[in-house]
């Protein structure tokens, strides 16, 4: 049946009391009155819900560290009713087997709406799944990947007739061998792979020939060339000098606190252009010993509620936080959300905005909810709907898993 959802929406560029008419899980009309049919009326502000194009969930392979069912909960939580998953999984999705074997596996476990990377390694375009959302490209070693050096001249021909988006791990994994040092702390981790890398990285990327890229959590504002860039939470709020120990390791590093910033106040200026967790989950043991630990950072639960907090404080302004964490992601990938409009999804997350709270560990959902961002302040939505269906009320989920996987557009 269909209905109305009525509040103060966030509609071409202001807040405004809207009732939107909700049919089949989409936007059918937006009116200042619907007239005599059901209603649902919310306080506080309507926004559309996030998306986060760069998670690790780890299925299938590594569940002890997050599975689709935590890592999705964990997602709408924070207002985030869409993910992209990454491909480096214990065995990495090069091609369509191993592509068809994660998709069966994440069957109906899903919270959130999902889309699914596969990975670019220089010579396989061929062989990648065509329903993949786009494709992950490692120049220098990661989790669960080794450095990618180059990419065929044919890959890349193939990558721009399907129109595939690709997203860049950034870092030159010949700079990485040259720095290669014995890792204690955070400083030694920055040493280890310094900005050097990133920048060598960004020149090789700005140079190809692929018509769709984004560079990934950049950590530093040197980091440019001809792609979009990506920041993280982490890299904006968070540096080397914090005493955060082996929970902070993360790649590329966090930087020093003039680099970190510097980053910030790019991000504050508008010259970033999407905002994404890079949800990476480890288990305790992984988190053990720093030399040994492994690199990432819990953050699709917090993402978007440490940056309503920073618009609420009035440090970051509310249209680069709405275009670099709502609007644009969806976009960039031919997805119809992120808009209050006409035959978009029907995602909305509640936001009070005087009800500023402090990050504490034990209220995430993550499977190992341990995070750098502990004790800051955010904002948590009050509810949040998924295709018209409210899956967060009153801060707490009431709904089973409903998230859809959604393929690449084919026109995109």
């Amino acid at each position: 049946m269909d209905r109305a959802i009525c509040g103060n929406f966030y509609y071409n560029g202001k807040f405004d009391y809207l009732e939107v008419i909700v049919s089949d899980g989409k936007i059918a009309e937006i009116k200042k009155n619907a007239g005599n049919m059901p209603k649902t009326r919310f306080d506080g502000a309507i926004l559309p819900a996030s998306t986060d194009i760069h998670v690790h969930f780890r299925t299938p392979g590594e569940t002890e560290k997050e599975d689709f069912s935590s890592g999705s909960l964990s997602a709408i939580y924070g207002g985030t009713t869409y993910v992209m998953d990454m491909p480096n999984n214990r065995i990495p999705v090069t091609e369509y087997n191993a592509f068809g074997d994660k998709l069966g596996v994440i069957d109906s476990t899903s919270y959130a709406d999902f889309s699914l990377y596969s990975m670019e390694t220089g010579n396989n375009a061929l062989l990648i799944d065509r329903r993949s959302i786009g494709l992950k490209v490692y120049l220098g070693g990661s989790t669960n990947s080794t450095g990618t050096e180059a990419i065929t001249d044919e890959d890349v021909k193939i990558i721009n007739d399907l129109r595939y988006t690709v997203i860049f791990h950034g870092e030159s994994e010949r700079c990485l061998r040259a720095h290669r040092i014995e890792e204690k702390n955070l400083r030694d981790h920055n040493n280890a792979r310094p900005i050097e890398c990133e920048i060598e990285a960004a020149k090789y990327v700005s140079d190809l020939k692929i018509e769709r890229k984004i560079m990934a959590h950049v950590s530093s504002s040197d980091v440019k060339g001809n792609f979009l860039r990506e920041v993280t939470p982490h890299h904006l709020l968070l540096n080397d000098e914090m005493p955060l120990g082996s929970i902070g390791k993360v790649n590329p590093p966090l930087r020093d606190s003039g680099t970190q910033k510097k980053l910030l106040q790019d991000y504050v200026e508008g010259k970033f252009d999407i905002l994404s967790s890079d949800h990476a989950p480890h288990t305790e043991d992984d988190k053990r010993d720093f030399e040994y630990a492994k690199s990432g950072i819990i953050g699709v639960e917090t993402r978007v509620p440490l940056f309503l907090a920073l618009v609420q404080k009035k440090v970051v302004p509310f249209e680069v936080f709405y275009r670099t964490a709502i609007e644009t992601p969806p976009s960039l990938f031919g997805i119809k959300k992120g808009k209050i409009a006409v035959g978009y999804d029907a995602d909305f997350m509640v936001v009070d905005f005087t009800r500023v709270r402090r990050i504490n560990d034990n209220r995430l959902h993550s499977k190992f909810p341990v995070s750098p961002f502990n004790g800051m302040d955010a904002i948590f939505p009050s509810h949040v709907m998924m295709r018209g269906n409210l899956v967060i009320d009153n801060y707490e989920d009431i709904s089973d898993p409903m998230g859809i996987f959604i393929p690449k557009p084919q026109n995109e």
